[in-house]
């Protein structure tokens, strides 16, 4: 902690007492005769800590601590000799780390000082990690300015310095894999291996050894020992991608496994330790998952201590304009060429493409007209034919009626309908003039795909 210390007390022989003792302990201290002293004493020259008494005339301990706390977070030591242990309760919710009575005896006073040093370091650790996230993270990788993404890089942030697992749950290309790279990156593991496999990727017959690792002898064609993930990724990360795509029996095992830190080679016998933090992926709704057979229950619960949900790239059309000059410049500056600028038309095709591939397609995208159009400027003709033929097809308003088809009368609502009604009355409306065509009415009413089929089981349409 800093050896800047305020105390706030009334008594002028309790408050000189107190800072002679910490004095004596090595502490620089500043003293106030009262609560309005104090804050202004706070404002000039902000202490690393504040010791204040309870019970004063004018405004007490406790509405001090309330008028501090909206100024700036500070650590807060309360002490007093008349207050009373309801008094202290209030105190400590309103944010005080601890209560001290009076006359403060100076070992419990030493080892109140030592704690809330450590507190502070954690503090600092914690500040150092997240300015890191950010530049490593949101400004290198994970790019978006919109709200979705700003919600995801706080959530990154509140869970990178833990040891907690984290579940991330994300359509196939939006950085799943990046976003558990970040995690690892930041934490305090960072100076060990990163390890990652995608359960979707190898056959089940292989992917309990792919994990756990195998004896030599333990099935045909296991001619010497192999180490797994799990080992390699001991006091590291372990990034389990696709995990709804792991067979039921594996997964009994890996919950096992997660559950005793321990665990056996394939065909072994040696029991091995496992200090290793796993981060988990899937691009299915896990509930739905579960429901289906694909995830046991146990296990979701087990890994879904801390989840991340990532936004798909049609859900944030304001973070296309972005992401595409950044991977302008990527490319560029791994190919030695020069930055392409976007022709406007081109942009607006991109922006207008409902990217079923995400980032990953977006970005695939961008590399191949940066090729194609030689450093220059980027045309639509550059980009993959889907991409155009997406924005020339949008409709601009309602589909017509099929021949014969009876068309609805303007849509009319009447007055103190409930926002759900209007809702339900509006969807299927539009759902009448697309003619049931789901895809077009989210078009129409400006919502993704998913919004729209949510709100058509909602409202049973």
């Amino acid at each position: 902690m800093g050896d800047h210390i305020l105390v706030v007390d009334d008594e002028v022989g309790s408050r000189e007492g107190l800072r002679r003792l910490l004095e004596a302990l090595g502490y620089a201290t500043t003293t106030a005769a009262s609560a309005e002293e104090a804050l202004e004493s706070v404002r000039r020259d902000p202490p690393a800590a504040v010791f204040t008494d309870l019970v004063m005339p004018g405004v007490d301990g406790l509405e001090f601590i309330r008028r501090l706390q909206l100024e700036r977070e500070l650590p807060v030591v309360v002490f007093s000799a008349q207050g009373t242990i309801e008094q202290a309760v209030e105190a400590m919710k309103l944010g005080a780390q601890d209560f001290l009575e009076k006359p403060v005896e100076a070992v419990r006073l030493k080892m109140l000082l030592t704690r809330l040093g450590r507190t502070r370091e954690l503090e600092v650790k914690n500040r150092r990690l997240k300015a890191e996230l950010r530049e490593r993270g949101a400004f290198e990788r994970l790019r978006g300015d919109s709200e979705k993404m700003r919600i995801v890089f706080r959530q990154i942030e509140q869970v990178a310095a833990s040891t907690l697992s984290v579940l991330i749950v994300g359509e196939s290309g939006t950085g799943k894999e990046l976003v558990a790279q970040t995690l690892h990156e930041v934490s305090g593991r960072r100076r060990q291996e990163f390890v990652a496999i995608n359960c979707a990727a190898i056959p089940d017959t292989l992917l309990e050894s792919e994990i756990f690792g195998h004896e030599r002898g333990a099935f045909t064609g296991a001619v010497q020992r192999k180490i797994g993930c799990f080992e390699m990724a001991h006091r590291g990360t372990l990034f389990l991608d696709e995990i709804a795509e792991m067979n039921e029996s594996l997964q009994a095992k890996l919950l096992r496994v997660l559950q005793e830190q321990r665990f056996r080679r394939v065909g072994g016998r040696e029991v091995i330790e496992a200090d290793v933090r796993v981060i988990t992926a899937t691009n299915r709704d896990p509930r739905k998952a579960i429901a289906e057979g694909k995830l046991r229950e146990d296990l979701y619960y087990r890994l879904n201590v801390f989840t991340i949900v990532l936004p798909s790239l049609r859900e944030r059309p304001e973070d296309v304009r972005p992401l595409a000059r950044h991977f302008a410049v990527q490319y560029a500056t791994r190919t030695g060429t020069t930055i392409p600028v976007f022709d406007r038309a081109a942009m607006d095709a991109l922006i207008g493409h409902s990217w079923p591939g995400n980032v990953r397609e977006l970005k695939n995208a961008v590399e191949r007209a940066a090729l194609l159009s030689d450093g220059g400027t980027i045309l639509p003709e550059h980009l993959p034919p889907e991409v155009v033929a997406s924005r020339s097809t949008q409709p601009l308003g309602p589909a017509p009626p099929a021949e014969g088809q009876h068309v609805p009368p303007p849509l009319t609502i009447p007055l103190g309908s409930t926002m759900d009604a209007v809702e339900r009355e509006t969807i299927l409306r539009t759902l009448e003039y697309t003619r049931g065509n789901k895809t077009q009415a989210a078009k129409v009413l400006g919502v993704s795909l998913k919004t729209m089929h949510n709100k058509v089981k909602k409202y049973r349409l």
